[in-house]
């Protein structure tokens, strides 16, 4: 059965000496979170502190946040990039990540190539992925730089190409950034239909994202979470009203009940 169980999860990044300023820097601009003490004494980053999740197929979460909230470590968390410092998280299923979408690919070799390592990293067969090769090819749009090494793409058809492995697959647990990426409007609103067809096919969806509009269209409830910890659960109107006024949760809740009916709401 594909099911998310954490149970007081927690993630901490650990900030050595004053001679690892530069390590400092690092993890606090992209973990955020508070800062405290481990039990050696070490300061630490409290990227994510007591995180209680149980999801089963079907449940469709997003989650809202200022940026630096935890939101992306969350998904790390739930996807195997990150290991719980303490508590316990058990995701059982095929897990695609819409995220870190050079993970699973090599610069030095083509993006044919990188289109069959980027599936295996997914989770596919090779036979898997040679059979979807045509189709990855006509969304990416990139002609005839499949033939050529991925250190000559610019980053934005370097995402192109993830985004057409990714998009190709049966995901079981769907977990979805919006911020994915530097690629232009027009493939990023093709991009988005794609994703839309992906989340219909998956089992669960965990989606970080800042667009009401987005969230209210591929979600049914939603986690606020904020300095690593989740501080409102529920429908996503009740918890965008939470997160940013009752106007935004209004706006919210009548574009639910136009993508989903009354029931959702």
């Amino acid at each position: 059965m594909v099911s998310i169980d954490t149970y007081n999860a927690c993630v901490d990044f650990p900030i050595f000496d004053a001679k690892s300023r530069s390590l400092k820097k690092a993890v606090v601009s992209s973990a955020g979170g508070a800062i405290g003490k481990n039990a050696s004494n070490t300061v630490v980053v409290e990227a994510l502190k007591d995180i209680n999740l149980h999801l089963r197929e079907g449940d469709r979460v997003g989650l809202v946040g200022h940026n630096g909230a935890g939101k992306s470590t969350l998904l790390r968390l739930l996807s195997g990039i990150y290991e719980p410092t303490r508590g316990v998280a058990d995701v059982r299923g095929r897990v695609a990540p819409v995220f870190d979408l050079g993970v699973g690919m090599d610069p030095e070799i083509s993006g044919y190539e990188n289109i069959i390592i980027r599936g295996l990293f997914l989770g596919q067969s090779r036979r898997q992925m040679r059979a979807k090769i045509d189709e990855i090819a006509e969304f990416s749009e990139l002609g005839d730089y499949l033939n050529m090494p991925l250190r000559t793409y610019s980053t934005g058809m370097r995402v192109r190409l993830a985004l057409g492995v990714v998009t190709s697959i049966e995901p079981e647990i769907l977990l979805l950034d919006e911020g994915i990426g530097a690629v232009d409007a027009a493939f990023m609103a093709k991009a988005r239909v794609k994703l839309a067809e992906m989340v219909k096919r998956s089992g669960i969806l965990v989606f970080a994202s800042h667009s009401n509009d987005f969230l209210a269209q591929l979600c049914t409830t939603a986690l606020w979470v904020d300095k690593g910890q989740i501080k409102e659960a529920g429908l996503v109107s009740d918890v965008v009203s939470a997160y940013e006024g009752p106007e935004a949760g209004g706006y919210v809740a009548d574009l639910v009940r136009r993508f989903h009916g009354e029931a959702a709401v």
